[in-house]
């Protein structure tokens, strides 16, 4: 496409937008009561004006019925997460059996690690991305610990090469081929939080199923942002939050996947809970755990009910609009600000460098800044740009295409170019 950095551009795109009409299904945040421009969705994403409704109608079970509300109504408590399943099939690419949702990200990291990483004397490296999320990185450290490993012995940790700011898939499957048989686990992130980097899932899963290894990823920052197929990648496991794209509430639930081929079978080990159990049997109290047959059976306890109507109130939406046009309009949004991030700062000589790959990424741009960088994103906040600032020289904006439009990407732009303006008045000066 042709992209014009200019408003008549911007509004024509918008016009044309079969997903326009969604922006109007999410509550957009005010800032000294004016509108703002929202790109932190890969933070925290905006509530779905439908969400107050889901838990309401929770809330007024409580009231009205208390423990009955187990029993009664649309989706009653003692099954409430099965509800979510099928709208979680087509964002990730996944058989309902497959999928559950339950308490938070790095708790079911843990779960899983329980499960998935069993070192043996010889078998007991963990290959990870350097930069890792730091939930990820503690994680991986206390679980080496765990099991009586040194950290810097236990887990290696893959880095850009000299110069560059993400990591070439080359050198992630160079890696595991080196590890070998010392490969017990492969745990990567989905999308890298700091460069936006899109790793390749399929191949590194190969790669690391090639060595006997498990494969696992954190897909915090890829869930209902880039399209995802974790049943034919055959990835062995994977965790995620729900509060960043998914638009389910602030510390909201987290979603589990486990492949069928592990899912099914009741014999891995694993921290066990009531709720995992047979749920034909579950309300015998008995003792002896029988792990139901699906990924069901790595639960704890019973559903979190007001955090799960939050999220089904926003699965419903994703179900409405669709992955594949969700994905086009990412794209065609992303490669926009793209375009206009570039016509500005080439007008103005100004260094801002996209670090984020544009062959392998979702709505995340990660822009590096190596002068003036947090005086320019205190400029942009202080104008209505609600982004976010990674240190030591990095603002993070992501348009996201249920609610954000090709406006919000031009008006970006002119505040962009004034913000550059102010900071160089001063050097224009001297």
């Amino acid at each position: 496409m042709n992209y014009q950095n200019t408003l008549d551009f911007a509004q024509k795109q918008d016009q044309e937008d079969v997903l326009q009409h969604f922006r109007e299904k999410f509550h957009l945040p005010t800032q000294l009561h004016k509108q703002v421009i929202y790109f932190c969705g890969n933070s925290l994403g905006l509530q779905p004006k439908n969400v107050r409704s889901y838990i309401e109608k929770e809330l007024t079970l409580w009231q009205d019925y208390a423990v009955e509300g187990h029993f009664v109504g649309d989706h009653p408590w003692m099954d409430y997460h099965k509800a979510l399943k099928k709208p979680m099939t087509t964002i990730f690419g996944a058989k309902a059996h497959e999928l559950t949702v339950m308490n938070s990200l790095t708790v079911n990291l843990h779960l899983m690690m329980a499960t998935f990483y069993r070192p043996t004397a010889t078998r007991y490296k963990i290959l990870m991305e350097a930069g890792a999320f730091p939930s990820d990185q503690y994680a991986m450290e206390s679980q080496a610990k765990l099991h009586g490993f040194d950290y810097e012995d236990a887990v290696v940790e893959i880095a850009p090469r000299e110069g560059e700011h993400t990591i070439r898939t080359e050198d992630i499957i160079t890696t595991i081929e080196q590890l070998g048989n010392s490969l017990a686990l492969v745990m990567f992130s989905g999308v890298n939080y700091y460069t936006g980097q899109v790793f390749d899932m399929p191949a590194i899963t190969k790669a690391g199923h090639n060595t006997g290894a498990y494969v696992g990823f954190d897909l915090a920052h890829a869930a209902g942002n880039v399209a995802l197929k974790l049943h034919e990648w055959d990835i062995d496991f994977a965790v995620w939050c729900s509060y960043k794209y998914l638009n389910s509430s602030p510390g909201g639930v987290s979603g589990v996947f486990i492949h069928e081929k592990n899912a099914t079978n009741t014999s891995l080990p694993r921290l066990a809970g009531w709720w995992g159990h047979n749920e034909e049997r579950r309300f015998l109290m008995e003792r002896g755990f029988q792990a139901e047959p699906n990924v069901d059976g790595w639960q704890l306890s019973n559903a979190q009910v007001l955090l799960q109507a939050a999220h089904l109130a926003s699965l419903e939406i994703f179900a409405e609009a669709g992955m594949p046009n969700l994905i086009a309009k990412s794209k065609n949004l992303t490669s926009f600000l793209e375009f206009v991030i570039q016509e500005v700062t080439k007008e103005a000589h100004f260094p801002i460098e996209i670090i984020t790959p544009n062959e392998a990424r979702g709505c995340q741009l990660s822009l590096h800044v190596p002068q003036e960088g947090k005086k320019l994103f205190d400029y942009l906040h202080q104008n209505g740009v609600i982004g976010d600032w990674r240190e030591p020289n990095s603002i993070r904006i992501a348009p996201v295409p249920l609610y954000n439009s090709f406006e919000d990407v031009f008006r970006f732009g002119q505040i962009l170019q004034e913000a550059i303006t102010k900071l160089q008045a001063p050097l224009r000066s001297t």
